[in-house]
């Protein structure tokens, strides 16, 4: 594997490369650092060894970093992360909260057994069978389809992937206006989720977790599109019922959605745990 840390438009992992945007670049910060041990040890467990090409001062601070990372001593997640400043209403990623976003096929099948599961128990196909898969466009080697994803909580990038599996295509900007069509996201306190006992820093994402996660002992909230009310409804288990709100699509695109959902959760859930404590206008969402 190579990771190349310096000036890109964002942080991505492709086809054998992470690309590692700096968001204070030519510096590096020391979030950013450890992400990139992250990285190197994620890979490592898996046999892969990596090659990272930098400036030589960012080479430097990161060799120097190394007896800090080997006391196990972690970088604080800032509140704000700048490697991407893609989305118009916040020019970073907002770290109170990651999200998981599956299509409305799929929710209701979450819904049914109460877990999100990984692609290889989910789909219940090989990791072999799921890496030579034609979606699979970024050549993600085997042991990712172990793992349950998660975005932070702002990012568009869950319903983006949504949109390209059900167009099995890239999207263009119409499928992500005019014709988006938004999936349900299940939300989570990263600084919850973090603790889980099988959840992993891959110096990528901000979190990613083995096999499973089971909904009522860890979700903080899912968002469904109001569309979808009557799909759904009567596949809520009990145990989340006080945790599922529905939302109207009334926004022009992917972005103003993604601003949408996320300024519910933070503003009307946070850390609330059942309808009592929500406002009159967030009640209105509760399913019947």
């Amino acid at each position: 594997m190579i990771i190349r840390a310096g000036k890109f438009e964002f942080t991505e992992c492709w086809d054998g490369v992470l690309y590692k945007n700096l968001s204070e670049y030519p510096d590096i910060t020391d979030w950013e650092i450890q992400n990139i041990l992250d990285f190197i040890g994620y890979e490592a467990e898996y046999g892969r060894s990596c090659k990272i090409e930098a400036d030589e001062k960012i080479l430097n601070k990161i060799e120097k970093y190394k007896s800090i990372y080997t006391q196990d001593k972690r970088a604080a997640v800032p509140a704000k992360l700048t490697e991407c400043t893609a989305c118009p209403a916040y020019k970073g990623c907002l770290t109170d909260f990651v999200c998981h976003t599956s299509p409305i096929e799929n929710a209701v099948k979450i819904f049914d057994c109460g877990s999100l599961l990984s692609p290889v128990l989910a789909r219940k196909m090989s990791a072999a069978e799921l890496k030579a898969e034609s979606r699979n466009a970024a050549n993600d080697p085997e042991d990712y389809f172990y793992y349950i994803m998660f975005a932070w909580g702002n990012c568009q990038a869950g319903d983006r992937l949504v949109m390209e599996r059900k167009l099995k295509r890239f999207p263009t900007e119409t499928d992500l206006s005019t014709d988006f069509t938004p999936g349900v996201r299940f939300f989570f306190r990263y600084r919850d989720l973090i603790k889980h006992p099988d959840a992993v820093s891959d110096g990528v994402l901000p979190l990613k977790i083995k096999n499973e996660v089971i909904l009522k002992d860890w979700v903080n909230s899912i968002i469904v599109p109001e569309e979808y009310r009557d799909i759904v409804t009567d596949h809520i288990p009990e145990a989340l019922k006080d945790k599922v709100f529905f939302l109207k699509n009334d926004c022009r695109d992917i972005w103003e959605w993604s601003e949408k959902v996320y300024e519910f959760v933070r503003i009307n859930i946070g850390d609330c745990k059942s309808a009592s404590f929500l406002p009159p206008q967030a009640a209105k969402n509760r399913p019947s």
